[in-house]
């Protein structure tokens, strides 16, 4: 992918989660989780720059303990977007497209960051993020997994942790996967600082609230988002159970 955009990479880590307190600090096959990420982040090659934005003198510590760049938010932020937002009015990062890479992904490779960013010129997208198709039934209905809906030229619709679209006249999960109609979404975004900006102007929605889905808040305010298709899986990191997952497919990968 070629470009003249500036292209930065802000991974938010937040301390206090609520399903996995202090994730941020935890390790994954012998090295910090942080540190996967940044490591995975760099090894692109597609950023100009990389930051991590904490909300905590702990994860200060440890991101500067392996040599990454620190950039301290406050720990009131609601999001990984809120905290892009700080970092942006900041102004010690500057850039043409700004990429939220969660900091509990280790798992996000370049052809997903190829994937994400592949129409950053086309002046009509606000911002961009993916999907993969479920290939799971259980997943369908799963309310862990956000799924998304888009129109026919590639924006979101809707996102939902329900069954999304809902088939009326068949309630069998086999058949509705075979359908090839659903999709999940994948957590990693990038925006304009112009949609950036919007988007700090505004409050959560209904929407949002109920989900628990900060994109709905997007789309309620008219942001376009462009939803690009990747088939690689990805494991996020929510629970101890979770990195216990993540554990065994690094090993698999790197065994």
């Amino acid at each position: 992918m070629e470009t003249k955009q500036k292209i930065v990479c802000v991974i938010p880590a937040r301390l206090a989660s609520t399903r996995f307190p202090e994730k941020m600090l935890v390790y994954l096959a012998g090295k910090p989780l942080l540190q996967r990420v940044w490591d995975a982040a760099l090894a692109t090659e597609m950023f100009d720059d990389v930051v991590i934005a904490g909300d905590d003198r702990k994860i200060f510590n440890l991101v500067t303990g392996f040599g990454g760049k620190y950039v301290a938010t406050s720990p009131v932020c609601a999001s990984g977007t809120d905290r892009l937002i700080e970092v942006m009015k900041q102004g010690g990062v500057t850039g043409d497209i700004w990429v939220n890479w969660q900091g509990d992904e280790p798992f996000i490779s370049k052809d997903m960051i190829e994937a994400l960013l592949q129409s950053i010129d086309d002046p009509n997208d606000d911002m961009w993020t993916l999907k993969k198709r479920i290939t799971i039934a259980a997943n369908i209905t799963a309310p862990n997994i956000a799924k998304v809906v888009c129109d026919v030229r590639g924006y979101a619709m809707y996102f939902s942790r329900s069954q999304i679209p809902f088939v009326r006249d068949n309630a069998d999960l086999d058949a509705l996967l075979n359908m090839g109609i659903y999709y999940k979404h994948v957590g990693i975004y990038a925006y304009r600082p112009a949609t950036l900006e919007r988007i700090a102007g505004t409050k959560q929605t209904v929407y949002e609230e109920a989900e628990k889905l900060e994109q709905l808040r997007f789309l309620h305010y008219g942001v376009s988002i462009r939803i690009h298709e990747t088939n690689k899986e990805v494991v996020g990191i929510d629970t101890p159970n979770d990195l216990a997952v993540a554990e065994s497919l690094f090993n698999q990968k790197n065994g």
